[in-house]
């Protein structure tokens, strides 16, 4: 007797995959290296000047994802029947001549701005000054019950200036603050979070390549200049500021007293804030104004009437810094790889998914979004301004940096591990005899740092997906190298260009499984 074969034995790999995950199947055949390059090469053109915020170069970016947009005969998905949402902004740009000085004793230090130190006000006013206020060193400043930790231990910190670690503690433990991962308690935002919680009026971090995960120059390149935010609606202290090591180190030795010595007493639970003898001055002049970055929206609506008011969102960042300061006698940062292919990677799903006979299911949002560089606030703002309720969107996928290495046998999804919807992922992943990797450099603290975090704290189910480091036809560990080169030499640098020498096959078989 013949058995029949169960029904989907029977179908081929694509029907099998479109009935698993909900008819979501794009035409694989329609995400095209030719157009991927291409969206790329325009959009990190010098043309288009870094693609700073509120600047020309975002706006001739953001009319051409809409004209692409309308090409594909995707709708409108912004305001008033238009492919866009205006986000408003406030940009603040500090005076380089500010200064930030420490008395220890009867002497007075004075780092030198971009050198040692730099600073902002997140306070969106023209000026702002700390006079001989106080320095206290308050370890990681990091309050989590969770762990039974807390640096503050009650300490009256109103009016003082925190001195701050970067990352979270380092007590050894696999299973203690993540590992070596780092958690939100990590990052730069949640310091200065927590020092305003405190009525700290200004708080300083201690760089390292280590606790940060990316060199000085990063922070140079990215704290200076015009700084944007959204307008101003929760409590901020006057001062952010970060200080190299190196000079934090010289100040404290001035004042008989130890950096590494600080340092290990803040891995212990019992750590207290240590006042350290030290008074802070600032006078911080800013220019401010009130400005718009553009978030696109188009829309594939879904085939079936019920589902189709659920949505899947895929997001991509299209500002970087703009122009700034010249390396080489370069000054555009270009962000080529961040994130103009992130961009282009998600106009080439688009036009995957567009190509299809019938749509999927459920509709699909494809959203590039502003000012990511200045902490996620395009997205944030989105998740603030839905045009579908939170509960209706289903997840969302985001595009941030391909894989120019080549083809891997791997995949780095941050976010892998923490919704229910990793099957969906591993499925597909084994279609391509591949295998689903979580953050392979959790220390790093990637999760928080790029637009699916804005859903995730929405309580959306939420992914960036990385390219694999294990590359085929390289010897082991040649994946990482390479994405640690790239994050020293070339991360927010002018250098970092589209090359027609990237080697894409592996961001094309990203993007069919994605």
């Amino acid at each position: 007797m013949i058995k029949r074969l169960p029904f989907f034995l029977t179908m081929s790999v694509s029907a099998v995959f479109s009935v698993f995950l909900g008819g979501v199947w794009a035409e694989t055949h329609a995400i095209q290296e030719a157009t991927l390059r291409a969206h790329t090469q325009f959009l990190a053109d010098d043309l288009l000047e870094g693609r700073g915020v509120g600047t020309r170069g975002e706006a001739l970016a953001t009319r051409y994802i809409a004209a692409q947009f309308a090409a594909l005969g995707l709708q409108p998905g912004g305001e008033a029947d238009t492919y866009f949402q205006q986000v408003p902004l406030v940009a603040t740009t500090a005076d380089p001549a500010m200064v930030l000085s420490f008395q220890v004793g009867d002497e007075t230090l004075t780092p030198t701005y971009l050198e040692d130190f730099v600073a902002n006000t997140p306070l969106q006013t023209e000026l702002v000054e700390l006079d001989r206020q106080e320095l206290v060193f308050v370890g990681y400043g990091i309050q989590a019950p969770e762990y039974e930790w807390d640096d503050y231990k009650g300490a009256d910190l109103r009016g003082k200036v925190l001195l701050v670690l970067n990352n979270d503690p380092d007590t050894g433990d696999p299973a203690f603050f993540g590992g070596s991962a780092r958690l939100y308690y990590g990052r730069w935002s949640y310091k200065y979070e927590m020092a305003a919680k405190m009525g700290a009026d200004g708080a300083i971090l201690i760089h390292t390549t280590p606790s940060a995960s990316y060199p000085w120059q990063v922070v140079q390149t990215s704290w200076s200049g015009e700084q944007y935010a959204l307008p101003r609606s929760e409590p901020k202290i006057k001062v952010e500021a970060w200080i190299t090591e190196a000079k934090i180190k010289a100040i404290l030795h001035q004042a008989g007293l130890d950096l590494e010595a600080l340092t290990a007493a803040a891995q212990r639970r019992d750590f207290a804030p240590v006042p350290l003898g030290i008074r802070v001055s600032s006078r911080l002049q800013s220019t401010v104004r009130a400005m718009e970055g553009t978030n696109v929206l188009g829309l594939l609506p879904g085939s079936d009437p019920t589902a189709r008011d659920e949505v899947v969102i895929f997001t991509a960042h299209h500002d970087h810094l703009g122009i700034g300061s010249a390396v080489d006698g370069d000054s555009i940062y270009n962000g080529g790889l961040d994130n103009a292919s992130g961009v282009a990677a998600m106009l080439t799903l688009a036009q995957a998914f567009a190509a299809q006979l019938q749509p999927p299911r459920r509709s699909i949002l494809f959203m590039a979004v502003t000012a990511e560089e200045s902490g996620l606030l395009g997205s944030a703002y989105y998740a603030q301004h839905p045009t579908f309720a939170p509960g209706q969107i289903v997840a969302n996928f985001n595009l941030d940096g391909l894989n120019i290495f080549g083809r891997t046998r791997d995949l780095s999804i941050l976010g892998f591990g923490k919704t229910d919807l990793d099957p969906v992922f591993q499925a597909a992943a084994e279609r391509q005899n591949r295998v689903i990797q979580p953050d392979p450099m959790p220390e790093k603290g990637s999760y928080y740092r790029s637009d699916h975090f804005s859903f995730a704290k929405i309580g959306v189910p939420s992914y960036t997906h990385r390219g694999g480091l294990d590359v085929i036809g390289q010897p082991a560990g040649w994946g990482k190298e390479q994405a640690e080169w790239y994050t020293e030499h070339h991360y927010h640098q002018p250098s970092d260009e589209y090359s027609p020498a990237w080697n894409v096959e592996g961001a094309m078989e990203d993007l069919r499984l994605v």
